[in-house]
């Protein structure tokens, strides 16, 4: 017997990844991978000059996004988690202390656990409070005469609580160490002043900014040079064994991505400019998330896990289910798709009292009203279920 078709999908976890995209990225991505489809940089031929072109494009936007840096000042890693054991491992040396807080995502505490298991770095963990705030005098107070680091997540993806990076920054800076800032979350929903914020910046293309995987941003400001992680050609000085000193170069390391980066360009002339893709965003999604949030909150049984002033997030529980029971419900039911579960983050779960994890819905440009009211329902269905 077969299973009854699925409603139509609303999708809804947009802090993941972003979908759909605007169709003038998939334009891009498919026209850099079919009519190009050249590695950048490796040839002296149209098609390699024109690749060539569209990697600085992409460079570019990514200066614009943190606030006019130099362009010269960012490499373009894959993906956002390689851009910050980039920065981690490239960084810290034997002996030194570094401190993370529970809000972070794993892809910062994990390579700082990893270290620090090996005996490599000493690591403290801040606390947040129950909305995954950091209060920076936490960090203040932790702060050792071999504390070389500071790794932050802007904005918890649980909560989308945005923390204080400046006034971490402050304290870092007055203390001689170094703050690493994981903006997964607010690249394209907060508006990124990257020398007031950190002293290296990570972000992906993929989240907010809709532009396809396999395109990242690692900033270090003047003076920060993280060790290269990854060695290899770069299609510069191919007649010696050394890596390049240009920092780009010097952590592009293989052939990257072309039509990701395309995709990234196309992306950024859809939203106009950074400006313009966090107002888009809070026209839109932030506008969702709170009316989503607004109305869970008003369900008996339903726990909603409160946030401010970032990225579109709404994390909730459904009493008496588990967060994978309700997000199945929701698919099956509206077609709903959410994420379930600790989202990367099982640190902050310790903090908010949510020991199975939570149910996250995450809107964007392309959401609607009644993909909020279609959680809203299904939601207060299984809670009256219980009820009765």
């Amino acid at each position: 017997m077969s299973l009854p078709p699925l409603p139509p999908r609303r999708y809804c976890d947009q802090a993941a990844t972003s979908w759909p995209k605007p169709p003038e990225v998939l334009t891009a991505w498919h026209r850099a991978a079919s009519e190009l489809g050249v590695a950048a940089g490796r040839g002296g031929y149209r098609e390699a000059v024109e690749a060539a072109g569209v990697l600085d494009a992409a460079r570019q936007v990514w200066s614009r996004l943190l606030g006019g840096v130099s362009s010269a000042r960012i490499a373009m890693p894959a993906t956002a988690t390689l851009g910050l054991n980039i920065a981690i491992h490239g960084l810290v040396q034997q002996g030194d202390h570094v401190i993370a807080t529970a809000a972070d995502h794993n892809a910062t505490l994990r390579p700082l656990a990893w270290r620090a298991r090996r005996g490599a770095v000493e690591m403290t963990v801040v606390p947040c409070d129950r909305q995954g705030r950091v209060d920076p005098e936490e960090v203040a107070r932790s702060w050792r005469p071999t504390t070389r680091l500071v790794v932050l997540s802007h904005a918890s993806n649980v909560t989308g609580t945005v923390q204080d990076a400046a006034a971490i920054l402050q304290i870092a800076r007055d203390r001689g160490g170094l703050l690493v800032l994981d903006a997964a979350q607010t690249a394209g929903t907060v508006p990124l002043a990257a020398e007031q914020l950190a002293d290296v910046i990570v972000a992906p293309a993929h989240k907010w900014l809709l532009a396809p995987h396999g395109n990242a941003c690692l900033w270090c400001r003047e003076g920060v040079e993280p060790e290269p992680l990854v060695q290899g050609g770069t299609g510069l000085l191919s007649d010696t064994l050394e890596m390049p000193e240009a920092f780009a170069a010097r952590h592009e390391a293989g052939t990257p991505d072309l039509a990701a980066a395309a995709g990234l360009v196309a992306a950024e002339q859809w939203w106009q400019s950074p400006a313009a893709a966090c107002e888009r965003q809070h026209a839109t999604g932030s506008r969702l998330a709170e009316a989503c949030r607004e109305q869970l909150e008003s369900i008996a049984g339903v726990r909603v896990v409160a946030g401010e002033g970032g990225p579109p997030i709404v994390s909730f529980l459904v009493e008496h289910y588990a967060p994978a029971e309700v997000a199945a419900a929701l698919e099956v039911a509206a077609g709903v798709q959410v994420r379930s579960g600790f989202h990367c983050a099982a640190e902050v779960h310790r903090r908010l009292g949510t020991p199975e994890g939570t149910v996250r819905a995450s809107f964007g440009p392309f959401n609607s009203s009644d993909d909020v009211q279609a959680i809203v329902e299904t939601v207060a269905g299984l809670a009256m279920a219980v009820r009765h």
